[in-house]
């Protein structure tokens, strides 16, 4: 395990994005003294005003720029003693869309990040990742020695990226550790994702398209905790190890649907039940045995995160409203409509 010693600079990239902006938050609050720069290219999906509170701040800096970018990379990489990277694209239902812009980011990008990691002697890397590289899980819980099976283009390229990061760390001693976690939800999530998605159209009356039966299975982590836990790994976890972090709190797609409905007040007939996606994982699970020996455990349930995610929705229209225009509506209608209006023939024969 390495000594502790006061932490200098930390790149957080992918900054901009859900989880990076929440974990800015976060780490201020953790490393007091820390100088933190941010590089986010600033994709749909990356929004500088999650990070309004920040600028002009002497101690944060933003950088917009891609992570592939080696001359980018060799610029601000001096002297930083730990690398957090969020950057990635993370939407399974656009990595069916568009795989190649997965690969690009996901496993080019992390591939010349830990190139600059190695040229310039970073302390720590600490690689980001999901508990989808696992793919579904029947029964049981997936443990880090447990082999990958990704089932998508976006959990192939987050694979891909750990496998990089794990090579670097055998071949060449990069510090690097990787997290996998389950899925997040909380403040500041692009309205793409599931339950954001679903409590911006109960807000707006607008249908609630679920895959399938609804019956696939998530296991739940309020983005703070996983903040918390990302934190904690990049701070004392074993280099060269994978950290899994889950809450256990598994639920369908379908009751966490209808929760939302409950607590915006909306109409339950806004559910939709849609075709399924393409190579759809019926449920993922994770042994968070290894996260919690070192001291963490979750602190928000299930239930009071999404009260506390609807309310935070409903308080900041003015940041997702806009951010649902545009591009959003024709990726949106390319990916629903077609699903929406057959599922509604088919109602209407029934």
């Amino acid at each position: 395990m390495l000594k502790e010693r006061t932490v200098r600079t930390i790149l957080v990239t992918g900054g901009a994005g859900f989880i990076g902006s929440n974990f800015i938050r976060y780490l201020y609050r953790a490393r007091r003294g820390a100088r933190i720069v941010v590089l986010d290219k600033l994709t749909y999906a990356g929004n500088v005003e999650n990070l309004r509170e920040f600028i002009g701040r002497r101690d944060f800096t933003f950088v917009k720029g891609d992570i592939a970018r080696a001359s980018i990379l060799d610029e601000i990489l001096p002297g930083t003693d730990t690398i957090f990277n969020f950057a990635a694209e993370t939407h399974v239902d656009r990595s069916i869309l568009e795989a190649g812009t997965f690969v690009k980011t996901d496993v080019l990008g992390t591939y010349a990040l830990l190139q600059g990691a190695l040229r310039h002697q970073v302390r720590r890397f600490v690689q980001v990742s999901t508990d989808e590289v696992y793919g579904s899980v029947r029964r049981g819980s997936s443990r880090e020695v447990d082999p990958v099976e990704p089932n998508s283009p976006y959990s192939a390229s987050k694979t891909s990226g750990d496998l990089l990061a794990r090579a670097f760390h055998r071949t060449y001693g990069l510090p690097v550790v990787v997290t996998r976690s389950s899925n997040n939800y909380g403040p500041y999530q692009h309205p793409e994702k599931f339950i954001p998605l679903f409590i911006t159209n109960a807000i707006e009356g607008k249908p609630l398209p679920l895959y399938g039966d609804g019956r696939n299975v998530r296991d739940w982590l309020y983005v703070e905790d996983n903040c918390r836990a990302i934190e904690l790994v990049g701070r004392t976890g074993r280099v060269g190890e994978i950290y899994n972090i889950g809450a256990g709190e598994e639920r369908a797609n379908v009751d966490i649907a209808r929760s939302i409905v409950s607590l915006v007040g909306a109409d339950e007939r806004l559910l939709t039940f849609v075709s399924d996606r393409p190579g759809h994982d019926r449920r993922y699970s994770l042994d968070s045995r290894k996260i919690r020996a070192l001291g963490w455990r979750p602190s928000v349930a299930f239930e009071e995160g999404l009260e506390r995610t609807v309310r935070w929705y409903e308080r900041n229209a003015s940041w997702w409203r806009p951010i649902k225009e545009g591009r959003f509506k024709r990726y949106y209608s390319k990916l629903y409509a077609s699903r929406i209006e057959s599922a509604r023939s088919r109602k209407g024969r029934g």
